[in-house]
Protein backbone atom coordinates (compact mmCIF):
# COMPACT_ATOMS: atom_id res chain seq x y z
CA UNK A 1 0.00 0.00 0.00
CA UNK A 2 3.01 2.30 0.79
CA UNK A 3 4.38 2.12 -3.09
CA UNK A 4 1.06 2.55 -4.16
CA UNK A 5 0.44 5.85 -2.49
CA UNK A 6 4.28 6.74 -3.42
CA UNK A 7 3.77 6.51 -7.36
CA UNK A 8 0.69 9.01 -6.53
CA UNK A 9 2.59 11.78 -5.16
CA UNK A 10 3.42 14.95 -6.93
CA UNK A 11 6.44 16.22 -4.83
CA UNK A 12 6.28 20.00 -4.26
CA UNK A 13 8.50 23.17 -4.42
CA UNK A 14 6.67 26.18 -4.73
CA UNK A 15 7.91 28.14 -2.39
CA UNK A 16 8.90 31.72 -3.66
CA UNK A 17 12.32 31.79 -2.52
CA UNK A 18 13.31 28.08 -3.72
CA UNK A 19 17.00 27.66 -5.18
CA UNK A 20 18.23 25.81 -8.04
CA UNK A 21 19.71 23.82 -5.80
CA UNK A 22 16.67 22.98 -3.86
CA UNK A 23 15.16 22.02 -7.35
CA UNK A 24 17.38 19.65 -7.75
CA UNK A 25 16.83 18.32 -4.70
CA UNK A 26 13.29 17.62 -5.12
CA UNK A 27 14.11 16.37 -9.12
CA UNK A 28 16.46 13.68 -7.34
CA UNK A 29 14.60 12.61 -4.50
CA UNK A 30 11.59 12.20 -6.63
CA UNK A 31 13.39 9.45 -9.34
CA UNK A 32 14.83 8.12 -6.17
CA UNK A 33 11.25 7.39 -4.39
CA UNK A 34 9.61 7.04 -8.48
CA UNK A 35 6.83 9.94 -7.47
CA UNK A 36 4.10 10.52 -9.89
CA UNK A 37 6.04 14.50 -10.54
CA UNK A 38 7.44 16.91 -9.78
CA UNK A 39 5.42 20.32 -9.12
CA UNK A 40 7.70 23.15 -9.30
CA UNK A 41 6.73 27.01 -10.51
CA UNK A 42 7.07 28.01 -14.07
CA UNK A 43 10.48 29.25 -14.06
CA UNK A 44 11.92 25.72 -12.43
CA UNK A 45 9.79 23.45 -15.82
CA UNK A 46 12.85 23.76 -17.78
CA UNK A 47 15.68 22.81 -15.33
CA UNK A 48 13.30 20.03 -13.75
CA UNK A 49 12.55 18.73 -17.41
CA UNK A 50 16.18 18.35 -18.30
CA UNK A 51 16.76 16.15 -15.11
CA UNK A 52 13.82 13.64 -15.80
CA UNK A 53 14.36 13.44 -19.41
CA UNK A 54 15.80 10.10 -18.39
CA UNK A 55 13.02 9.44 -16.07
CA UNK A 56 9.54 9.72 -18.23
CA UNK A 57 7.51 7.71 -15.34
CA UNK A 58 8.25 11.00 -13.53
CA UNK A 59 6.68 14.08 -14.89
CA UNK A 60 6.57 17.34 -14.95
CA UNK A 61 4.21 18.95 -13.34
CA UNK A 62 3.59 23.13 -12.73
CA UNK A 63 1.33 25.73 -11.84
CA UNK A 64 -0.40 28.23 -13.56
CA UNK A 65 -2.64 31.74 -12.14
CA UNK A 66 -0.64 30.83 -9.24
CA UNK A 67 -1.57 31.16 -6.41
CA UNK A 68 -4.60 33.86 -6.64
CA UNK A 69 -6.17 32.66 -9.49
CA UNK A 70 -7.05 36.23 -10.33
CA UNK A 71 -5.05 36.76 -13.58
CA UNK A 72 -7.57 36.68 -17.06
CA UNK A 73 -7.99 33.47 -18.83
CA UNK A 74 -5.93 34.21 -21.91
CA UNK A 75 -3.33 34.92 -19.32
CA UNK A 76 -3.34 31.40 -18.39
CA UNK A 77 -3.43 29.67 -21.67
CA UNK A 78 -0.07 31.69 -23.01
CA UNK A 79 1.03 30.72 -19.44
CA UNK A 80 0.18 27.66 -20.06
CA UNK A 81 1.36 27.02 -23.83
CA UNK A 82 4.46 28.82 -22.33
CA UNK A 83 5.34 25.87 -19.65
CA UNK A 84 4.74 23.09 -22.27
CA UNK A 85 6.81 24.21 -24.71
CA UNK A 86 9.72 23.80 -21.26
CA UNK A 87 8.68 20.61 -21.00
CA UNK A 88 5.72 20.84 -18.47
CA UNK A 89 3.51 17.59 -18.65
CA UNK A 90 0.91 18.39 -16.05
CA UNK A 91 -0.10 21.93 -15.32
CA UNK A 92 -2.29 22.53 -12.22
CA UNK A 93 -4.38 25.95 -12.89
CA UNK A 94 -6.01 28.03 -9.91
CA UNK A 95 -10.07 29.12 -11.06
CA UNK A 96 -11.31 32.40 -10.69
CA UNK A 97 -11.78 32.40 -7.53
CA UNK A 98 -14.16 35.43 -7.01
CA UNK A 99 -15.86 34.66 -10.53
CA UNK A 100 -17.28 31.37 -8.57
CA UNK A 101 -18.18 32.96 -5.69
CA UNK A 102 -20.28 35.89 -7.79
CA UNK A 103 -21.96 33.13 -9.59
CA UNK A 104 -20.36 34.50 -12.94
CA UNK A 105 -19.89 30.59 -13.71
CA UNK A 106 -19.75 31.52 -17.57
CA UNK A 107 -16.01 33.02 -16.61
CA UNK A 108 -15.57 30.25 -14.16
CA UNK A 109 -15.97 27.78 -16.93
CA UNK A 110 -14.25 29.82 -19.90
CA UNK A 111 -11.50 30.30 -17.53
CA UNK A 112 -10.84 26.27 -16.87
CA UNK A 113 -11.15 25.66 -20.63
CA UNK A 114 -8.72 27.98 -21.80
CA UNK A 115 -6.03 25.88 -20.12
CA UNK A 116 -7.69 22.77 -20.88
CA UNK A 117 -7.50 23.81 -24.54
CA UNK A 118 -3.86 25.19 -24.31
CA UNK A 119 -2.46 22.29 -22.21
CA UNK A 120 -4.91 19.72 -25.21
CA UNK A 121 -2.91 16.85 -26.32
CA UNK A 122 0.12 17.87 -24.59
CA UNK A 123 -0.44 17.96 -20.91
CA UNK A 124 -2.56 16.86 -18.24
CA UNK A 125 -4.88 19.54 -16.79
CA UNK A 126 -5.82 19.95 -12.62
CA UNK A 127 -8.07 22.52 -11.28
CA UNK A 128 -7.24 24.09 -8.13
CA UNK A 129 -10.64 25.18 -6.48
CA UNK A 130 -9.28 26.49 -3.16
CA UNK A 131 -11.63 24.60 -0.80
CA UNK A 132 -10.68 26.70 2.33
CA UNK A 133 -12.51 29.91 0.89
CA UNK A 134 -15.78 27.68 -0.56
CA UNK A 135 -19.01 26.92 0.92
CA UNK A 136 -20.15 23.22 0.23
CA UNK A 137 -22.42 24.57 -2.65
CA UNK A 138 -19.51 26.43 -4.12
CA UNK A 139 -17.36 23.54 -4.20
CA UNK A 140 -19.43 21.59 -5.72
CA UNK A 141 -20.32 23.78 -8.75
CA UNK A 142 -16.45 24.89 -9.28
CA UNK A 143 -16.14 20.95 -9.39
CA UNK A 144 -19.45 20.57 -11.85
CA UNK A 145 -17.53 23.47 -14.15
CA UNK A 146 -14.61 21.53 -14.23
CA UNK A 147 -15.87 18.05 -15.51
CA UNK A 148 -17.91 20.68 -17.96
CA UNK A 149 -14.70 22.33 -19.45
CA UNK A 150 -12.74 19.13 -19.85
CA UNK A 151 -10.61 18.49 -16.75
CA UNK A 152 -8.75 15.77 -15.83
CA UNK A 153 -8.68 16.58 -12.19
CA UNK A 154 -10.01 18.54 -9.66
CA UNK A 155 -7.69 19.53 -7.05
CA UNK A 156 -8.21 20.87 -3.27
CA UNK A 157 -6.19 23.90 -2.49
CA UNK A 158 -2.83 25.69 -3.46
CA UNK A 159 -1.27 25.22 0.00
CA UNK A 160 -0.90 29.04 0.32
CA UNK A 161 -4.22 30.22 1.44
CA UNK A 162 -6.25 29.46 4.97
CA UNK A 163 -6.10 25.68 4.57
CA UNK A 164 -5.46 22.51 2.98
CA UNK A 165 -7.27 19.40 1.89
CA UNK A 166 -9.92 17.36 4.04
CA UNK A 167 -11.14 14.21 4.43
CA UNK A 168 -14.70 15.82 3.99
CA UNK A 169 -13.70 17.92 0.93
CA UNK A 170 -11.93 15.00 -0.88
CA UNK A 171 -15.16 12.75 -0.61
CA UNK A 172 -17.42 15.37 -1.23
CA UNK A 173 -15.36 16.19 -4.93
CA UNK A 174 -15.33 12.80 -5.73
CA UNK A 175 -18.70 12.65 -5.06
CA UNK A 176 -19.45 15.38 -7.75
CA UNK A 177 -17.07 14.29 -10.43
CA UNK A 178 -17.53 10.61 -10.22
CA UNK A 179 -15.31 7.69 -10.81
CA UNK A 180 -13.70 8.75 -14.11
CA UNK A 181 -11.87 12.54 -13.13
CA UNK A 182 -8.90 12.28 -11.11
CA UNK A 183 -8.91 14.03 -7.33
CA UNK A 184 -6.26 15.52 -6.15
CA UNK A 185 -5.81 16.52 -2.58
CA UNK A 186 -3.25 19.23 -1.39
CA UNK A 187 -2.03 20.77 1.65
CA UNK A 188 -1.47 19.34 4.89
CA UNK A 189 -0.79 15.69 3.97
CA UNK A 190 1.79 15.67 6.37
CA UNK A 191 2.26 11.61 6.77
CA UNK A 192 1.68 8.39 5.92
CA UNK A 193 -1.37 8.29 7.46
CA UNK A 194 -2.89 11.56 5.88
CA UNK A 195 -2.09 10.69 2.52
CA UNK A 196 -3.68 7.23 3.57
CA UNK A 197 -6.86 9.02 4.43
CA UNK A 198 -7.49 10.93 1.45
CA UNK A 199 -7.02 7.85 -0.55
CA UNK A 200 -9.59 6.19 1.18
CA UNK A 201 -11.89 9.26 1.08
CA UNK A 202 -11.35 9.04 -3.08
CA UNK A 203 -7.86 10.72 -3.58
CA UNK A 204 -6.17 9.50 -6.47
CA UNK A 205 -3.01 12.20 -6.74
CA UNK A 206 -1.29 13.42 -3.49
CA UNK A 207 0.44 17.35 -3.89
CA UNK A 208 2.80 16.76 -1.01
CA UNK A 209 6.40 19.03 -0.14
CA UNK A 210 6.69 15.72 2.38
CA UNK A 211 6.91 13.27 -0.36
CA UNK A 212 10.05 11.29 1.57
CA UNK A 213 8.70 11.80 4.69
CA UNK A 214 4.91 10.34 3.51
CA UNK A 215 7.64 7.15 1.99
CA UNK A 216 9.22 6.82 5.29
CA UNK A 217 6.26 6.83 6.95
CA UNK A 218 7.75 9.89 9.15
CA UNK A 219 5.82 13.54 9.78
CA UNK A 220 6.67 16.06 8.00
CA UNK A 221 6.37 19.99 9.58
CA UNK A 222 5.62 21.57 6.14
CA UNK A 223 2.14 22.75 5.76
CA UNK A 224 2.28 21.89 1.82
Amino acid sequence: MTQHIVKMIDHTLLKADATKADIIKLVEEAKEYSFASVCVNPTWVGTAAQMLADTPEVKVCTVIGFPLGASTPETKAFETKNAIENGAEEVDMVINIAALRDHDDELVERDIRAVVEAAKGNALTKVIIETCLLTNEEKVRACELAVKAGADYVKTSTGFSTGGATVEDIQLMRETVGPEIGVKASGGVRSREDALAMVEAGATRIGASSGVAISKGELSISNY
